[in-house]
């Protein structure tokens, strides 16, 4: 009898396992929602800033000669706006917003190009955006950039961004709310790496610049983990409690 009541115990404690794991997958599913709004208005918000840069980018070419390189390289600028439309209307997840990131770094290359074709100029070389803003365009140089309480790093800055910092004002930098407070793109957690990768992952390893991200990361995951064990643990506690006090 004792056998049987036993074995209907580890099959409870079983049940109760299953139970904490779906509870665990739910919050990480609700949590991975809340991760998501915020990034996804962020992306919508580089989107509708690079069409507003279209239309002022057609009223400074309006009546201007375009060449076959130039009309091309502005094609490319507009399909890439489509495309990144057209991406953000399907953002499943945070990962998602680095092809739309990626798109846009290109169509605003794309753009510089086109207004280098027009002004008689070698076509600009192809670097990463303003680091402290990527709606801000292509960078122009590397300035060495301290942010509260890191080390001092190269980053790549727009002209207005490098002047500010060079003469010891703050640069106009890109903000996200996360919780009640506004803190830099690269401070927002893990959910925002994706969109700096897509803007900076195709000029080579520059992840030393989010690494706040990448701890966020790794602190979520501990916290996760802690959290499902913490649940099992109070499950399977009371549960051989039970066993206890019966034999």
């Amino acid at each position: 009898m004792r056998i049987l009541v036993f074995l209907g115990l580890l099959v409870l404690g079983a049940l109760v396992v299953v139970a904490v794991l779906r509870a665990h997958q739910r919050r990480a599913a609700e949590r991975k929602a809340a991760e998501l709004d915020p990034v996804k208005q962020l992306a919508f918000e580089d989107i509708t800033a690079l069409g507003v840069e279209l239309q002022d980018f057609d009223l400074e070419l309006a009546g201007r000669e375009l060449d076959a390189g130039a009309r091309a390289d502005y094609q490319r600028a507009l399909d890439a706006y489509d495309a990144a439309k057209t991406a953000g209307d399907r953002i499943t997840a945070p990962d998602d917003i680095r092809h739309i990131t990626g798109i846009l770094e290109d169509a605003r290359y794309a753009m510089a190009c086109v207004s280098a074709r027009v002004e008689g100029r070698p076509l600009p070389t192809r670097r990463p955006p303003c680091f402290f803003d990527p709606r801000h365009g292509l960078s122009v140089t590397d300035v060495t950039y301290a942010p509260p309480g890191g080390a001092p790093r190269a980053v790549p800055a727009c002209a207005l961004d490098a002047e500010r910092v060079r003469v010891g004002a703050e640069p106009d930098v890109r903000q996200v709310m996360v919780g009640s407070r506004r803190v830099p793109y690269w401070q927002g957690g893990p959910a925002y790496r994706p969109y700096a990768m897509g803007y900076f992952g195709a000029f080579g390893p520059m992840d030393w610049m989010f690494m706040g991200l990448m701890f966020g990361a790794f602190d979520g995951l501990g916290e996760g983990i802690g959290a499902m064990a913490e649940g099992i643990g109070d499950g399977l506690g009371g549960m051989f409690d039970g066993i206890g006090d019966m034999f």
